[in-house]
């Protein structure tokens, strides 16, 4: 798979994700995958997602910065949104966030394999 081709798959799990197609998931996400070392499987990390948007329904994933070296891509995503509730532990209650996401995925057979995120709370924090 070339740089372009990882990036062109990256992008339309993006796709995917933005429009909740859940149905497609397994198109893009490996049956094993892991998020942050722990094995959660495709069906977990479809019930990850769904969680995230019933916690914020104007949830919407913005590619700021996409670097691809197969078998890997990093990404920095931006997402300004509107919490329901509490996120990360901290009290949002529908209040404006924005905030950015570093993310590394291992794709594997054209599927993601392992993703790696560090989430700035911090930024978050600072907002309320």
């Amino acid at each position: 798979m070339t740089r372009a081709d990882i990036a062109h798959l990256y992008r339309g799990y993006i796709a995917c994700l933005n429009e909740q197609d859940w149905g497609n998931l397994g198109r893009f996400v490996g049956e094993e995958v892991q998020y942050n070392g722990e094995t959660i499987g495709l069906s977990g990390y479809r019930r990850m997602l769904e969680d995230d948007f019933e916690a914020i329904p104007d949830l919407r994933f913005n590619i700021e910065l996409l670097i691809s070296e197969p078998p890997r891509v990093a990404a920095r995503l931006h997402f300004d949104c509107h919490p329901k509730g509490v996120l990360f532990g901290l009290p949002v209650h529908g209040r404006r966030v924005s905030f950015a996401e570093n993310v590394f995925y291992e794709f594997h057979d054209s599927r993601i394999r392992e993703v790696w995120s560090v989430i700035d709370e911090a930024a978050i924090q600072a907002q309320l």
